[in-house]
Parts: C-alpha cells; structure tokens; sequence
C-alpha cells in the first residue's frame, strides 16, 4: 500500500456504529482494564487502569490461586466492568492469563466471574497468549524479525517472528512471580532454572543478528531504570533499543542489587521490588542465549492484539501512526486543510519512491496544525513535546525525534533550542537535514494558504538545479494576489537557502 492509498483510506474512513470497546486483562500479578475510542479509526486508549491483585502469588508451591488475590481481583473486576457500563463500553473481552490457566481452582475462579458479571471469560492457551502478544507487536512493527518475549507474573510466552510471520512458540514456567517461589529467592538457583527451560527450545539458538523484542510490565519497569541510569534523552519505553552487550551490563547491575537499594531507584514500583531482579536474570539469559544484536522493549502487547481480534477488517488494516495522526489532526485541527492536500503540493521537494521517509512526511503533514491554539510565545516548544510523546504504535526512537523537530521548525523553532538538543543524539545529520527542510516546507505550506483549504492545489512547485520556483495563479485573477504577501517570498527563500537554491516566486 503506498502512502497516499493508505491515508486516504484513513482520512476517508466511513463512520461505524461501533462504539467503544474494552479489554480487562486478568493477569498473575494485575487486573488491567484498558477501554478504546472506535468510531472509524484504529484505537488509542481513552481509559487505563490496573490493580496490583497478586493471583499468581503462591501458584509454584500451592498449586492455586492466592485466596487474597482472588478476593482482590473480584472487587476490582466490580469496578472494572461496573466503569465499563458507565463508560458505553459495546464490546468487553476479559482475558485470563498463565495463573488462571494453570491453577487447579482457576475453573472455579471463572465460574465465579462469569456468574457474577454476565460476561465470559477467555483463556488463551499459552501458544494462543504468546501469538495475541505477537498480533499486538506486529501492529506498529509489522517486519519484526526475531523473536518476541512477554514476560508476566506467572510465565514467559514466546513468539518466534520471521518478518512479521509467526514461527515457533512457547510457554515457560519463568514468571516474574513464578521463578522467584520455584528458586526459593535464590537467584543463583533462578539462573540454573532458567538455563533448564531455554535448553528445550532449539529454535532459540537461531536468532543470531536478529531482535528480541521484550513486553510486559516488569520489563517495560526495567527499561525505564536503564534510560534513567544511562541518561538516555528520550523517556518513552516503547521503542527503546539496546545492544545484547548492554543488557548483559544492565542486567547483572541489577541483579547484583540487593532490595534496598533496588527500593532507592526512582521509577521502581515497590510491588517489583523483589520480582526485578529475576525479570533481570530471564531477560539476560534470553539474549545471551539467543545471540540477537539488539533487544527492543515494546509498550505493545497481548491486550492490543486482543483489541485487533475484536476490530472490524478494515480498521485492522490501517497504520497506527498515521491513523492516530489523522484522529488527532481531525480533533486539533482549524480549517479543513488535510494532511494529504499539504503532503502533495510539497512532495516536489523531496526524492520519490522513499516509502518510509514518506510516511513521516505525511505523518508531519497531519499534525502540522496541533499547535494554533497554543499561546505564540510556547507555541513551538509545546508542540515539539506533544509530538515527541505520542500515544501512537509504529514509531521508533529516531521517527518520534524527526517529526517533532519537524513539527518544532513549522512553528519557528530554533534548532539551536535546548529541546532539540537534548534529543539530537538520536539523529543521524542526514535525517535532520530531512526534518528541517519539511518542517520549512509546512511553514511555508501554511504560510501561502492561511491553513484555509482549498488553496494549494492553486499553486505549484518546480525544482530546477538553481531554483525552487512555487507558481501562482495568473495575476489577472481577482484572487490571484491572495498568495502573494511578504511572509510568503520570505519563507519560500529560506526553504530554498535549505535546499541550496533560490527560492523563485513566477
């Protein structure tokens, strides 16, 4: 699909009757309820919630579900689906995970729900769980290539990946809850624990060169302690890359720390103060194992992927970068000027047939008009933020970087400021050269046509080897001069000066 079909597609989705959905993940550790706006467009939460419940606390040694837990989990299930109710919630899926499934009383647990709420519980089998995770990754890294591993309270499903195509899978009793009790808190009987269970899966010794791409909230609590040991300048976990030799160093850091200071790292759920250490060790183990070059830690999973099975087709198939852009554009936007109206007059500039340099572009296009309605003094800096911390899958490190200084520049912002600096680390001199000639080319696109719809399509740009030439109507048109203004020469020079030309107005 090329750019331009696909966000047509997506500015031009068709109204649905479905309303909101939502999923209450029922996990070893968490009861999770994430409910999702579904008008036209693929998701974004719209509401976030968890209870730490504990379920699987015990299982390894008991074999049942922690009674306290139980309990626990009943009365944020109350809450959960009584919200869901408020909140015209269309279509709830609860999903119960490893503690659930494994428990000789977990049957009765979910009887219990089922009776209490009116609603049916799912238990994925382990391969199912490891390919929901899977189908969430897969939604905004659709080639991933490697394996994927989600590590919960009770197990850790793995998913192998051949260019986004499921390969092998398995299910493993190394839980962040669950090694803990089967090594008695001894990480040193943790780590030979672990070694047995990878010694079954011979595919594992194939991900040479590849990625592993780490999900579930203990790993995503570990990723946010490395950024914040490492002063990384980006504080989002999704996407978040690091080489096997840096997570073997991060690792053993922090499974060499006793609890105490464990409990001083800012950024620690005290409820994984105890259960990061071995989330450590299976994470070190796994990429030692594996030989991959490189672990990526994903804030997408099993839920997302539960959400995508409940989605009509043609909202599965959309890319969620550029269909959150368009929501967003739709809910922030002035005028009716779209991203593709400004994405085509000024697709001239730049070389054809870059799918993936496009894609930004018109990403950039989308969200070029977010910050109107801030005040003009912090207009650039507070649209700069807004878009380094999009809520969107499909993203990584660097693009999130590229459209916010592109997004920074079209508000006249210095790359010279301290928030471009601070993130210019993750920028490779070519790709900033690409921001800044886009971020020029909104500012003029806004500039010729006020953000009014309609105008561009008037005008039209020729690259020649000295000239960037921007055509204007005939002068003899009664509205011809509405495109002609100081701002308008101006800007269109310094685009030019960037792309070391003159910038010619005929």
């Amino acid at each position: 699909m090329s750019i331009e079909t696909g966000i047509t597609e997506n500015q031009n989705a068709s109204k649905t009757t479905q309303g909101r959905v939502a999923v209450i993940d029922i996990g070893s550790n968490t009861v999770r309820l994430v409910v999702y706006d579904t008008p036209n467009r693929l998701p974004i939460p719209v509401f976030n919630e968890k209870a730490e419940c504990g379920l699987g606390r015990g299982l390894e040694t008991t074999g049942m579900l922690n009674p306290d837990g139980v309990n626990e989990a009943l009365r944020s299930l109350t809450r959960f689906v009584g919200l869901s109710n408020s909140m015209g919630v269309e279509e709830l899926a609860l999903v119960a995970t490893a503690a659930v499934r494994d428990a000789t009383d977990g049957s009765w647990f979910v009887e219990r729900i089922e009776q209490r709420f009116g609603v049916k519980v799912d238990i994925p089998t382990g391969p199912e769980e490891a390919q929901l995770s899977a189908l969430g990754l897969i939604m905004g890294t659709p080639k991933a290539d490697g394996f994927l591993a989600d590590l919960g309270g009770g197990s850790a499903d793995l998913v192998e990946l051949n260019k986004g195509v499921f390969g092998h899978t398995a299910t493993l009793p190394l839980g962040h809850l669950r090694l803990p009790e089967a090594a008695g808190g001894d990480i040193g009987k943790a780590g030979g624990i672990i070694e047995r269970e990878l010694d079954r899966l011979d595919w594992l010794n194939r991900q040479s060169h590849r990625t592993l791409y780490a999900i579930g909230g203990s790993w995503r609590a570990l990723a946010r302690v490395f950024i914040d040991q490492t002063i990384y300048p980006l504080h989002v976990v999704d996407g978040y890359t690091l080489g096997r030799a840096e997570i073997v160093q991060m690792c053993d850091l922090i499974t060499g720390l006793g609890a105490r200071t464990i409990r001083s790292i800012s950024g620690i759920p005290k409820t994984r103060t105890k259960s990061l250490p071995f989330a450590a060790l299976v994470l070190r183990a796994l990429a030692v194992r594996s030989e991959v070059s490189a672990v990526t830690f994903s804030g997408y999973g099993m839920r997302e992927g539960q959400l995508l099975k409940m989605l009509p087709e043609d909202l599965r198939g959309q890319d969620p970068l550029l269909s959150g852009c368009a929501g967003m554009a739709e809910r922030m936007g002035r005028f009716a000027i779209t991203g593709p109206e400004i994405f085509n007059w000024i697709a001239p500039l730049f070389p054809p047939g870059r799918d993936a340099e496009s894609r930004l572009r018109m990403a950039a296009c989308m969200l070029s008009d977010l910050g109107w309605s801030e005040h003009p003094d912090y207009r650039a800096e507070h649209a700069f933020l807004r878009v380094l911390r999009l809520p969107f899958a499909g993203l990584t490190h660097a693009e999130r970087v590229f459209l916010a200084i592109a997004i920074f520049i079209r508000y006249n912002g210095d790359t010279g400021n301290r928030l471009v600096k601070s993130v210019r680390s993750l920028m490779t001199d070519y790709d900033m050269g690409h921001a800044n000639v886009t971020g020029l080319a909104l500012r003029l696109a806004h500039t010729v046509s006020g953000s009014a719809p309609g105008l561009l399509g008037r005008t039209e740009f020729e690259v020649t080897d000295r000239d960037i030439i921007l055509h204007l109507p005939d002068k003899t048109e009664v509205e011809g001069d509405v495109f002609r203004g100081e701002a308008v020469e101006r800007r269109l020079l310094t685009l030019g000066k960037a792309l070391g030309r003159s910038g010619v107005l005929a």
